[in-house]
């Protein structure tokens, strides 16, 4: 996108030029319109631009009715965002239910262009990476006919279902393209996830639960809890519990490229 839109202003500036009755090199382009270096009341916007190219009305020779470009970029090599989100969550080991106290988490995604959207991007991240560790399920009969194919059965979070989020950023500049720029879409859906599950684990380590399948819902943490105390071997299937139990557990996470990969993850925590 940034190299196309510098073609476009390049392909502007001829035809702002026309317009202003000067040379293209005594043009500067700041804050989206081009003006006369020494008179800056001589300018021209970029809309204003676009409109007289899309008419054609006054064109110089040879200046084909647009401004539109396009670009092929094959990049060199990929940006590599990366974080720390911490989940503290508190388990009802009589109900199996889990409660998440505190989501705190800091991305790097490098330079921010618009900060409201990554903002958005990070906290809907994170709601669909808590609600995959939680809530969201696909479940099957022994036929394979879908049995959760209705919102009645398929249990999406909704606001008063996830906490406040406490979110911040480093910012390190990307060196594999000229913005410095590095993906953020899947920042909170990948480092989420695993941040959850780990605290959800954490928090019934001391009753013996090594393992609870995703997503952790009450009825699965009840029936691991129940299994840890039975004695049962294996409890990697199913979990559950009793008494609240509470934990802090830290999710680390390198993702390799644009492509949504994350490496090894890091845990820390207390129950």
């Amino acid at each position: 996108m940034h190299r196309a839109a510098v073609k476009v202003v390049e392909k502007a500036r001829k035809v702002a030029a026309h317009l202003l009755e000067a040379s293209e090199q005594d043009l500067d382009f700041k804050d989206g319109a081009f003006s006369v270096k020494g008179s800056p009341e001589a300018r021209k916007t970029i809309q204003e631009i676009a409109f007289e190219a899309f008419t054609s009305h006054d064109l110089p020779d040879g200046v084909e009715p647009s401004i539109n470009a396009e670009t092929l970029v094959d990049p060199e090599n990929f940006s590599y965002p990366h974080g720390t989100h911490l989940c503290a969550v508190e388990v009802d080991t009589e109900t199996g239910r889990t409660r998440i106290r505190s989501y705190v988490c800091v991305d790097d995604v490098g330079r921010v262009v618009n900060p409201m959207i990554v903002e958005g991007q990070v906290h809907g991240g994170l709601a669909q990476g808590i609600a995959q560790a939680l809530f969201e399920e696909a479940v099957y009969d022994d036929d394979g006919n879908l049995v959760s194919g209705t919102m009645a059965d398929y249990l999406v979070p909704s606001a008063a279902d996830l906490p406040d989020f406490v979110t911040d950023r480093t910012e390190t500049p990307a060196v594999s393209n000229s913005m410095g720029v590095k993906g953020v879409g899947e920042a909170g859906t990948i480092a989420s996830t695993p941040a959850v599950v780990n605290a959800v684990v954490d928090a019934l380590r001391p009753l013996g639960v090594r393992d609870v399948r995703m997503p952790c819902s009450p009825h699965r943490v009840w029936q691991a809890i129940r299994a840890a105390r039975s004695g049962a071997a294996d409890v990697t299937e199913e979990a559950g519990g009793t008494g609240p139990a509470q934990s802090g557990q830290s999710g680390q996470a390198a993702q390799a490229g644009d492509v949504g990969q994350y490496g090894p993850s890091g845990e820390e925590g207390s129950a």
